[in-house]
């Protein structure tokens, strides 16, 4: 019992979470967990909710509160002792979930309850837990032969372990390049707030000068703002080659994911032809709104035709505006950020460097919970006593207007080494209710900001405070819920294209003026964001919108054609299909040297193979969503509730259109993401 894994404490032990607690943790809890599933399953027919789905909702609940800390320090706190546990209990999980997903008489007892003349009278959430089971047991292999069963558990088991080495390597390839640079004259146009930060990073290593980095906040401002063509060159190169076969080579640690990818691709196409699907693609499709490939084809091809030639002007502008300014005539990927951002600021007079003065987080944080209790009656404050991983690290509550607790969430702002790359939110402890006693669900949200320098407050980009909005917006699905079952709580059971809804959905107030009043303000003086910087970023709201929304066809198209096409005779092709797509989308050539898809890591280790379309996708749902807001007000409490209560609360307890459909009065249509974007139709 001295094991933090195993105490059923409320919230995770971190500091008290070592390496050598991993695995003893996870092989006692899944040892319970099918002890548990056998000893349900002896009641021979007689199953029911209580005495089947309940204890093993219990069991596996105890696993993901063990699991789900391990898990997020891997993220947040790398290191090669936590590696290794990690990566050791990887196959035992996978074991354990393939083990569940073939096991015929758990398959015929749920087969067996949603027959029973009890099941027409469990609710809406719990029909759709045992229809989603039923589902994922096929998709699981239940049908499949006892060979083709062995089968399906090996890739499963080498599946977990290549993604997670693939985004070993990425982490390892960001940390192990650095460039000290002794002279300030040699990163001239950086603003003050970066050389400041490039010093502090110096310093913490030990060195005298100013020291960049792989993390995005250093990357980002070389590419900005860095006069020097060379720097911003061999920055960019370092960058778009990580973990890859170009990238810088280093003789103790092999960071290539060339190969990593390949088998991936392969696994995957391998597992979709034996559950009967012709590519992964359609295998992907079975958990999302989307019905079949050629509707998500169809749709990204619709929105790059309309979008394609506006992209091409913003890049022909961006060339006759360096040329004519600048006299600079051939642009190169790492000239794109730094001349649109001269650009920027020519045409709309408005400096990124300028708006970060009106951002502090100081202002930010206390501004978004404002929001957000205006909107849904909420109260959000601050715990200083609790156990963390970072010094960094905050722990918020949040409860509702009849002071009840709904959720709790921890926030990790800053980039550091050892913490990986992104913004993301995910799932620490889900809300479930047994005997009358419910969980409160816990939330992790994560980012990946520049961090406070000296005295100073975080200075946030506007990107970033949209980042930060769009990440809180997952926070409030999986901590707003209100349904009882963990398996259609929050996030969890909600299609995957349309999991993005309500964090796209939070990104449109940081475009609102009732809303920036409350977010902003001079870090120093204290001054409201001026009207005037307000009207100029809105008019450069859409500033190369044309060019942005392309990119992200280009990701979408690639990410599903890799897995459509996949044909095992010809490998990944990877880069191949990257070039076809980039010929039907992109208006900017890519360098030669490019690997990008290498630290691609949403669709090689993350959660979107074959569904990085569904940030375009939910985009249509939450830019028509907002449309409501629009018309009635985007402080509108009535609206407000309507969005808590149809979408928030209510999980994937129920399909996501159907949800949509109760809180707009319709199906949604794709006019409010073009005008958004300021694209004509």
């Amino acid at each position: 019992m001295n094991n933090p894994l195993l105490i059923n404490a409320t919230l995770p032990l971190f500091s008290q979470i070592k390496p050598e607690h991993v695995e003893p943790a996870i092989d006692a809890l899944l040892a319970e967990a099918r002890a548990v599933v056998e000893e349900q399953l002896q009641t021979r027919k007689n199953y029911s909710w209580e005495k089947l789905i309940q204890p093993l909702d219990d069991v596996e609940n105890k696993l993901h509160k063990a699991w789900s800390p391990v898990s997020h320090l891997n993220a947040v706190l790398n290191s090669e002792e936590l590696r290794a546990a990690y990566n050791a209990c990887l196959p035992k999980l996978s074991d354990y979930g393939t083990e569940m997903g073939q096991n015929k008489a758990l398959f015929n007892a749920y087969r067996m309850i949603s027959k029973s003349t009890e099941f027409a009278s469990f609710d809406v959430a719990q029909q759709k837990i045992i229809r989603n089971a039923l589902r994922d047991f096929r998709l699981s292999g239940i049908d499949l032969t006892e060979a083709q069963k062995q089968r399906y558990k090996e890739i499963a088991q080498e599946l977990s372990q290549f993604t997670s080495r693939f985004e070993e390597n990425v982490l390892d390839a960001t940390n192990a390049w650095i460039k000290l640079i002794t002279h300030k004259t040699d990163l001239a146009g950086l603003p003050e707030s970066a050389l400041a930060q490039a010093k502090q990073t110096a310093e913490s290593r030990g060195e005298e000068g100013w020291m960049i980095t792989l993390q995005f906040p250093s990357y980002l401002a070389v590419m900005t703002y860095a006069d020097d063509w060379n720097l911003r060159r061999e920055h960019y190169e370092a960058f778009a080659t990580r973990a890859s076969d170009q990238g810088p080579q280093y003789p103790e640690k092999d960071f290539d994911n060339t190969p990593v990818m390949e088998r991936i691709l392969a696994l995957r196409h391998e597992k979709a032809l034996l559950l009967g699907f012709n590519n992964y693609a359609e295998l992907s499709l079975a958990t999302k709104m989307a019905n079949k490939p050629e509707e998500v084809m169809a749709f990204l091809d619709d929105l790059a035709a309309k979008s394609w030639r506006q992209a091409r002007n913003d890049l022909i502008e961006l060339k006759e505006f360096a040329l004519e300014h600048y006299h600079f005539g051939d642009l190169e990927p790492w000239d794109i950020g730094y001349y649109s951002e001269k650009m920027r600021r020519h045409q709309y007079q408005l400096s990124q460097e300028e708006v970060k003065q009106y951002f502090p987080i100081t202002r930010v944080l206390p501004g978004l919970f404002a929001i957000v209790e205006e909107l849904y009656g909420l109260q959000i404050k601050e715990i200083s006593d609790f156990d963390s991983w970072h010094p960094d690290v905050q722990f918020f509550e949040i409860h509702d207007q009849d002071g009840q607790l709904r959720g709790q969430f921890y926030l990790d702002l800053y980039a550091r080494e050892h913490k990986r790359g992104g913004a993301w939110m995910d799932d620490c402890v889900g809300r479930r209710k047994v005997d009358d006693v419910v969980q409160t669900p816990v939330a992790y949200l994560v980012c990946n900001f520049t961090p406070p320098t000296g005295d100073e407050p975080a200075l946030l980009t506007h990107d970033e405070v949209t980042t930060l909005f769009h990440e809180f917006g997952h926070g409030l699905h999986h901590l707003l819920t209100q349904v009882d079952y963990s398996g259609v709580s929050g996030i969890n059971g909600v299609e995957w294209d349309a999991v993005e809804l309500p964090s796209q959905f939070m990104e449109n107030w940081c475009w609102e003026k009732q809303a920036l009043a409350l977010i902003s303000a001079h870090y120093q003086t204290g001054e409201a964001l001026p009207d005037s910087l307000f009207d100029k970023m809105i008019a450069a709201k859409n500033f190369q919108a044309g060019m942005q929304m392309a990119r992200q066809l280009e990701f979408s198209l690639f990410d599903f054609r890799i897995y459509r096409d996949f044909d095992p005779e010809k490998g990944g092709r990877i880069y191949n299909t990257l070039e076809k797509v980039r010929s039907q989308v992109a208006v900017m050539p890519a360098a030669p040297f490019n690997r990008f898809a290498h630290s691609f890591s949403h669709i090689f280790a993350g959660g979107y193979a074959a569904g990085y379309y569904s940030y375009k996708w939910a985009e249509v749902l939450s830019s028509d969503a907002f449309s409501l807001f629009e018309e009635n007000g985007i402080f509108d409490s009535t609206t407000g509730q309507s969005f808590l209560h149809n979408i928030l609360e209510k999980g994937g307890s129920e399909e996501a259109m159907s949800l949509f459909v109760k809180f707009r009065g319709r199906k949604p249509n794709i006019d409010a993401l073009l005008r958004h974007n300021g694209i004509n139709p």
